[in-house]
């Protein structure tokens, strides 16, 4: 169920604190931390504690976390010192989402093309 933590959701033991992850910050709705096969100098995922599949399903069941999310995503852009950066949703597996937990990729620390993919 949206929300609830998944047993099978690698994301949902990173909050648990099952499985370790380098946490770069926390806030009472998310935690960030930084990508295992990072795709730039910076990149770092920002997750709701709640589990809900992706970004829209996020947004539409708890805007306010979703908010939290981004807000994050641009803490971590300052914390970082990153003068330019991307952020980033992936949705479904076509996307490139691997992981079926909303979350933000902040990327930055290189310049970035357009278009993205």
């Amino acid at each position: 169920m949206a929300g609830e933590p998944q047993a099978d959701c690698l994301f949902c033991k990173i909050v648990a604190g099952e499985v370790p992850a380098t946490v770069v910050r926390e806030s009472e709705t998310t935690v960030a931390f930084r990508d295992i096969n990072p795709q730039a100098p910076t990149h770092v995922l920002v997750i709701p504690k709640v589990h809900h599949p992706d970004a829209a399903s996020l947004a539409a069941a708890e805007p306010a976390i979703a908010a939290d999310v981004l807000r994050e995503a641009g803490a971590v852009a300052a914390d970082e010192k990153l003068e330019a950066h991307r952020i980033v949703f992936n949705t479904g597996s076509g996307a490139g989402q691997t992981v079926f937990h909303a979350h933000a990729h902040v990327l930055g620390g290189r310049g970035m093309q357009w278009p993205p993919g």
